[in-house]
């Protein structure tokens, strides 16, 4: 049995698969090898369907909604700011350019 094995939902998706080293109490590591164990799985398996487990339950959480589209707008809001720069920048020296011709 593989720890690197990809559930259906890591299959879809396309990438390579990361380490990702978490610390956890003796007791719940001791649980998690009991239920691996009683699934036929790796620890590892284990964890990486509990994470998609959670993540897709994340989705679907309005607290995560909507702090999601606040980011979502204070990211809109730099990029603006940025693209405004950019254009400051380097629209200006053609605009110049087209004025003394």
């Amino acid at each position: 049995m593989s720890d690197d094995t990809p559930t259906p939902a890591a299959a879809a998706s396309p990438g390579q698969l990361r380490t990702l080293a978490v610390r956890i109490q003796d007791g719940l590591r001791a649980q998690l090898d009991v239920i691996a164990q009683l699934n036929d799985r790796s620890v590892t398996e284990e964890i990486r369907i509990g994470l998609e487990a959670w993540v897709e339950k994340s989705k679907s959480d309005p607290k995560v909604l909507e702090r999601a589209e606040t980011v979502r707008a204070d990211i809109e809001r730099e990029a603006e700011t940025k693209r405004s720069a950019i254009a400051a920048i380097f629209d200006a020296p053609r605009t110049a350019k087209r004025t003394r011709s």
